[in-house]
């Protein structure tokens, strides 16, 4: 079938460095479109291309980008899948949002701002930071506002560390970060944690880590966790601190984009910055993707002494210069105008749909979810009993015979998992665990 043969495609292609030495005529029969990325990708088709830049051989392409790009290719094919595979809030910003949007082009707002973005929008941030965190940041020298959180993630590791350096990434991680750790010319290091722990850092682990690797620069902090959905409490953000304080080097980086998104009986996400002496050790990032669902505006900030901040500016002005005026004075509306009610509607609505997914994989024979995720919109249960642990080979066959899409959890660190995003409407939730259930209990 034409989806199969090109979800084959995108494994090998997701499990192969983007300047590793593979033909596509060892692949199955592909798409075009399959078949042109990995002539693109491989640097030896024709002995007269200039070569790519070395550095590419170590970059994985990520998976959750090409598992959704194969579903919009099935769809625009006339196939009909479900897809629980991308991160993306269901719901639609809020009218405040999309007013200011339509303001700001009516009013002539269409022009460059400050690379660090407009002095409004760094305000309202601060002011946000202060008021729910209680942390201070002069909004003008430490803050900027990014192409979304993710340019932020990575201008804030090129200002941390460089060639020679280690980044510690807790596992399972989100997959960009050890890829953006290779981009700076930096080592990933890999910090194992437990499912038992409901995969939070183990404050010991992380002691015994910093030991053995004195190289390192910088701590990768997600708070709450892509793809875990666990939620590290203040108290256990404390013993955090207290390792990091033993060494004066490190940097944590502490990616808080789901921090509007927990579900615990206070709903609260202690900010990492805000604990004592962790000021000036921190690089928080946040956005407006997730708790605005404003993903399409690409809207996020760093907020970091100011000699972080400075940094990121710098390279931000090389790069791609300031975020786009329009969806600035979206977000400026997003943190002065929208009512705390609405966001704690769509954290109720989210926590009910996750109570959902728990329920029905509870149901499913093989299938573990060992502690209940506390925040953000996704389940990573075990499905190990399943194919000798291969997820991969799990993710194809289900999407192959029940046109469902999943991401397998090798991606993320995590073999033998899949990563589930309940961010859907619950009708299709409901057809998704149909299906996973159906399949599942047709391999018993």
């Amino acid at each position: 079938m034409r989806q199969a043969s090109l979800f084959t495609a995108f494994v090998h292609l997701s499990n192969a460095p983007l300047g590793g030495a593979f033909s596509p005529s060892t692949l199955p029969s592909a798409a075009s479109r399959v078949s042109t990325l990995l002539r693109n990708a491989s640097p030896s088709s024709t002995a007269t291309e200039p070569p790519l830049n070395p550095l590419l051989s170590k970059i994985k392409p990520s998976k959750t980008v090409e598992v959704f790009s194969l579903v919009k290719q099935m769809e625009a094919e006339g196939e009909t899948v479900t897809s629980l595979c991308v991160g993306e809030p269901d719901f639609a910003p809020p009218q405040a949002v999309l007013d200011a949007a339509t303001a700001a082009m009516a009013n002539g707002h269409t022009t460059y701002t400050a690379v660090t973005g407009t002095l409004e929008l760094r305000r309202a941030i601060a002011d946000d930071l202060k008021s729910r965190k209680g942390i201070e940041y002069n909004p003008v020298t430490e803050i900027v506002v990014g192409n979304g959180a993710k340019q932020c993630v990575y201008q804030g590791l090129l200002a941390a560390c460089g060639a020679g350096d280690e980044v510690i990434v807790p596992a399972p991680y989100w997959p960009s970060y050890p890829e953006m750790a290779l981009l700076v010319g930096a080592s990933p290091v890999i910090l194992e944690t437990s499912v038992n722990d409901g995969y939070l850092i183990n404050p010991e682990a992380l002691d015994q880590c910093l030991k053995d690797h004195p190289k390192a620069k910088v701590l990768m902090l997600c708070n709450p966790s892509n793809p875990t959905g666990g939620v590290h409490s203040t108290d256990l953000l404390h013993q955090i601190a207290q390792v990091v304080e033993k060494y004066p080097n490190i940097i944590v980086l502490a990616d808080e984009i789901y921090e509007r998104l927990v579900y615990t009986q206070d709903g609260k996400c202690t900010a990492f910055a805000s604990l004592p002496n962790m000021f000036s050790r921190t690089i928080t990032i946040n956005g407006f993707s997730k708790s605005h669902a404003m993903t399409g505006f690409r809207l996020g900030y760093l907020a970091a002494p100011a000699r972080f901040a400075k940094a990121a500016s710098v390279l931000q002005g090389q790069i791609t210069s300031c975020a786009s005026s329009v969806s600035q004075a979206a977000g400026v509306a997003a943190l002065r105008e929208v009512e705390e009610s609405w966001l704690e509607n769509n954290a109720v609505i989210m926590k009910k749909k996750r109570d959902y997914v728990l329920e029905e994989l509870g149901k499913m024979d093989g299938v573990s979810v060992a502690v209940p995720p506390d925040g953000a919109f996704y389940v990573l249960p075990d499905v190990s009993k399943y194919y000798d642990g291969d997820d991969t080979q799990l993710c194809l066959d289900l999407l192959k015979e029940k046109k469902l899409a999943l991401v397998p959890g090798e991606s993320f660190g995590a073999p033998g998992t899949v990563r589930i995003s309940y961010a859907t409407s619950m009708e299709e939730l409901e057809v998704a665990m149909t299906k996973l259930r159906e399949f599942l209990e047709g391999l018993s």
